[in-house]
């Protein structure tokens, strides 16, 4: 039982074009994840130049256009905060790397399986 020429060649655009959408996810889910691991070392380096200050330190947050004075303590407790959000995102966005590098790989797979059966 032979495939036709025009239904082989459609399956493979088709793989073909799953396989490359999930090359460009790729590179934006890296992209993601070196922006986000770039955001915890802000606050990781914020967070050590809060503990050198003083507990009695006056500490300002921006909110707009103006700065709201803030305990060093609520500061403290939401950069931590912030810090395992970002860090679930990264094992979300890890996850979803590995899916999309898998779908990738097994696109590739398919396709040099289609040509090594064809004899193409």
């Amino acid at each position: 039982m032979s495939i036709p020429p025009a239904a082989l060649q459609k399956l493979v655009q088709e793989i073909e074009s799953q396989a490359i959408a999930a090359q460009q996810q790729i590179s934006i889910v890296k992209t993601q994840i070196a922006t986000k691991q770039r955001d915890i070392r802000l606050l990781q380096l914020t967070s050590s130049e809060l503990g050198s200050l003083s507990k009695d330190t006056n500490v300002y947050e921006g909110v707009g256009k103006m700065f709201v004075h803030t305990p060093i303590d609520a500061v403290n407790t939401r950069l931590s905060s912030e810090d395992q959000t970002l860090k679930k995102d990264i094992s979300d966005l890890e996850k979803r790397l590995h899916y999309l590098e898998t779908t990738h790989e097994k696109s590739r797979e398919h396709i040099e399986q289609i040509f090594r059966g064809t004899g193409a």
